[in-house]
């Protein structure tokens, strides 16, 4: 008996495409079925939830009524191409070039009312035909949209806590505005150094700046603190602010002192400063893991009034010698100390502050966050400046508020009363 081997043993290969296009739009009804038991957004089921919250929110209307966009699109209208980028960004995707994989998406292409979406030229042209002053009008709408989502889920935060940073964008090329400043990773290459703000609670960007490679000047910072001010909800009535020492400037206590807000910042070392921290009276610290803390009140060169200060110092730990190098004499042996400094006009222990402080620790693990995984990096790298600060906000607080708008639309959609947030 003859056996065709080929014919048996070659399995025929799996269809991994549809046949025939779909006829007319996915349409999304009260039978199509969803839940709320996973903790975080899935990766297309979770479109649904935000994509009723953003109907019932009036999102729609309110991009139309607040962006002045005159290029007449064909394949989608203004709406449907911008919310369209905003739902690949929550699924995950960082490039535009991604939105091929979920082009005929049924769940996505459902919320947008379309066949498919269109290819990345045609989402490219459509973003740069955009001009710069849609920026401010974007960021007006995230203003609008947190104030609307914050009442229709009962978020009643009477005390904040703002989260000041920067980070470095390192550039590969001769990008306009690129500069050789502060680049621990990569030492002598120019970059870009944008400036962030993050609301802790509920892990919301406020605000933030494309700016150049140079450190922020006080003028700069004093603007921004102004921004982040006008897009808080109208609810907050006491600010608290965390900086690093790159904020750490007379402006800043300026600012803060104008606006009647709280705060702490990271101080800069200066000669000044670490006489004032030799000189001062250091006692044990038994609820810090430090070998001393003192606090003092001290005047900076330039500074209109004296503030206090709190520091920890933590004892040095010896270096391991090899036994091949020469031994070194020094002029005076004296124990050194590694110093940590703040600013504050908060009445509070120096335990308290120091744990207060290192809370800000989430607002670093956001600006990871959006690096890693909702492509920081790649939206700074686009040649059109006029969409970058919108691209940036979208970016950067996508992954932050993912958890946070799950809830939130669950409880839009269902009317329940409010949401768990984090307590400060």
């Amino acid at each position: 008996m003859v056996k065709n081997t080929k014919q048996d043993s070659v399995k025929e290969p799996v269809s991994q495409g549809a046949e025939t296009d779909t006829s007319q739009p996915n349409k999304i009804r009260a039978s199509t079925p969803y839940d709320f038991e996973a903790k975080n957004l899935t990766a297309y089921g979770g479109l649904f939830p935000i994509g009723t919250m953003l109907e019932k929110l009036g999102f729609q209307q309110l991009v139309e009524e607040t962006l002045t966009v005159k290029r007449v699109t064909r394949v989608m209208s203004m709406y449907q191409f911008l919310l369209s980028i905003i739902l690949t960004i929550y699924v995950g995707f960082s490039r535009l070039n991604h939105i091929q994989f979920v082009q005929r998406e049924p769940m996505l292409t459902g919320i947008l009312h379309v066949t498919s979406l269109p290819p990345q030229c045609t989402i490219w042209r459509f973003l740069a035909s955009l001009r710069i002053h849609i920026a401010a009008q974007v960021l007006k709408v995230q203003r609008l949209m947190r104030q609307r989502v914050w009442e229709a889920a009962h978020v009643n935060l009477k005390v904040v806590t703002l989260d000041t940073d920067t980070t470095v964008h390192t550039l590969f090329g001769r990008q306009m505005g690129g500069r050789k400043s502060y680049n621990p990773k990569n030492r002598g290459k120019k970059s870009y150094q944008p400036i962030l703000t993050f609301l802790a609670e509920t892990r919301e960007y406020i605000a933030g700046e494309l700016r150049n490679g140079d450190r922020p000047s006080g003028k700069q910072i004093a603007q921004h603190l102004d921004e982040v001010e006008a897009h808080l909800p109208k609810q907050v009535r006491s600010v608290y602010l965390r900086t690093d020492s790159g904020l750490y400037c007379w402006d800043t206590v300026q600012a803060c002192e104008a606006k009647d807000w709280w705060f702490i910042l990271s101080a800069r070392k200066s000669t000044r400063l670490l006489e004032q921290l030799e000189a001062a009276k250091w006692s044990k610290s038994s609820k810090t893991d430090s070998d001393g803390e003192c606090e003092f009140w001290y005047q900076p060169e330039g500074w209109a009034k004296a503030y206090r200060f709190v520091a920890l110092r933590y004892l040095k730990k010896p270096k391991v010698k090899d036994e091949s190098d020469p031994e070194q004499y020094q002029l005076f042996d004296t124990p050194q100390y590694s110093y940590r400094v703040f600013v504050t006009n908060i009445e509070e222990p120096v335990w308290w502050l120091e744990w207060f402080y290192r809370q800000r620790g989430g607002a670093e693990n956001l600006i990871k966050e959006a690096n890693n995984d909702a492509g920081l990096s790649e939206l700074l790298s686009t040649g059109d400046v006029g969409v970058q600060p919108e691209l940036l906000a979208d970016a950067v607080q996508s992954r932050g508020r993912r958890q946070y708008h799950n809830h939130a639309a669950h409880q839009v959609v269902d009317g329940a009363t409010e949401i768990p947030v984090c307590g400060r």
